[in-house]
């Protein structure tokens, strides 16, 4: 009898602890949810970073996409037993700022808040970066650079004709 009833904790255990992993695993390939907020002066993303600390949140920002990634790890609790590993271990997430957003990627900041937050503080930039261009042509008057402003400068702040 006593057999009987180790058999069956034990596939009782194992059926929790491999729920607990396709939890952990679903979790880790569901995206962070995120807020976008705008004010005059900048943009907010607010991502739920639960159990984070600030060495485990890696953030880019990439064109107009911010890009969050978390390594969490489980520290081991004293006088206890991991019964039911549930939680991923590495949670994504990205935003992707308006079309016309023109911000100042230098400028940007994340905070972890204490209440399993990450804000991350993109300022906008006021029309964005003006870059001259030299192109090469052919001129008769043996000058073979011109400088290409305005035109130039709406493509390089990342907006189309068509946009």
């Amino acid at each position: 009898m006593r057999d009987l009833r180790k058999f069956t904790e034990s596939i009782g255990e194992n059926v929790l602890e491999n729920v607990g992993r396709a939890v952990g695993r679903a979790q880790e390939h569901t995206p962070l949810p995120v807020d976008l907020l705008e004010s005059e002066d900048a943009y907010l993303a607010v991502f739920d970073a639960p159990g984070a600390v600030g060495s485990d949140v890696q953030v880019r920002l990439e064109d107009r996409r911010v890009e969050v990634r978390i390594d969490r790890f489980r520290d081991p609790r004293e006088h206890f037993e991991m019964r039911f590993p549930g939680r991923g271990l590495t949670l994504d997430g990205h935003v992707t700022l308006p079309v016309e957003a023109s911000v100042d990627g230098d400028a940007a900041s994340a905070t972890l808040q204490e209440n399993g937050t990450l804000h991350v503080h993109v300022p906008k930039r006021e029309g964005g970066t003006a870059v001259d261009v030299e192109a090469e042509h052919e001129a008769g008057d043996g000058e073979t650079d011109e400088t290409v402003g305005s035109e130039q400068a709406a493509h390089d702040d990342g907006r189309t004709d068509g946009e």
